[in-house]
């Protein structure tokens, strides 16, 4: 006799203004995107980053494949622990898994984003999707859909501008008002679709010092996210376990009911 293995998942929903279980759901019944980018040599690095991701080969013929990985914690799709912008932060292998995989909120600020590279989420921006979709709830990992995901590997992505005689970055995220707005409505965690949670001309890594403090998590260089609805898809983004560690790349993936 042959036993077929069905995988469920808890699926997540808002109700009464927080995150809550409706119980096991076929995975058969979601679709899963990957939004990660891949981890290489060519990928885009901050400007400046003096080790970049090498993958050196131990073995590799017809029989077996083994390699060495070195990377930066902050490179391609990572996390960022609280650790990372806070002395006292969580780091890496202490944040809980409830923080990792939660219901997704999207906010979609990509038509904003194209009159100016410079785009800060706001709190008006914040309170126009809340309109539309209702409150963010308690638990929710909230993902900013800026658009810049679609400049990945290109020079623009970062925006660098030495024409100053200093170098400075531009592309869209959050304002500072805005990430305090997402720390107060209790936020599982936060992601963006560009290099960094603070936009690229910021002075100050501000926004990073607000989630740090408040024990949130954030994911930088998200891959595209036009097929994540608003509300109802559920987020899993687990890094590796390094402890003591300030971040790592890590593996997104949104799981969506079929029927949305």
């Amino acid at each position: 006799m042959r036993l077929a293995w069905v995988g469920v998942v808890t699926l997540v929903v808002v109700s009464g203004g927080s995150a809550q279980s409706k119980g096991p759901v076929d995975l058969t019944a979601v679709r899963m995107i990957d939004l990660s980018h891949e981890l290489a040599a060519d990928a885009p690095a901050w400007p400046g980053l003096r080790f970049p991701f090498r993958l050196d080969t131990v073995v590799a013929n017809d029989r077996a494949a083994m390699f060495n990985v070195f990377t930066p914690e902050h490179f391609g799709t990572h996390l960022d622990a609280p650790r990372h912008a806070s002395g006292d932060g969580l780091t890496t292998e202490r944040v809980p898994l409830e923080r990792l995989i939660a219901p997704a909120v999207v906010v979609d600020v990509s038509a904003a984003v194209g009159q100016t590279a410079d785009y800060r989420v706001s709190p008006a921006d914040l309170a126009r999707h809340e309109a539309r979709y209702g409150r963010i709830a308690p638990g929710s990992f909230v993902l900013i859909r800026t658009g810049w995901a679609a400049r990945w590997g290109q020079a623009s992505y970062f925006g660098a501008d030495s024409s100053s005689g200093r170098t400075v970055l531009h592309f869209p995220s959050l304002g500072v008002e805005a990430a305090r707005v997402l720390v107060e409505r209790g936020v599982a965690g936060v992601g963006v679709d560009c290099p960094s949670t603070d936009y690229g001309a910021a002075p100050s890594f501000d926004v990073h010092g607000v989630f740090g403090r408040a024990g949130i998590p954030a994911i930088e260089n998200l891959a595209d996210l036009s097929e994540v609805p608003a509300t109802g898809a559920v987020l899993v983004a687990l890094p590796p376990k390094i402890k003591g560690g300030s971040g790592g790349p890590i593996r997104v993936v949104a799981l969506i009911p079929k029927s949305r």
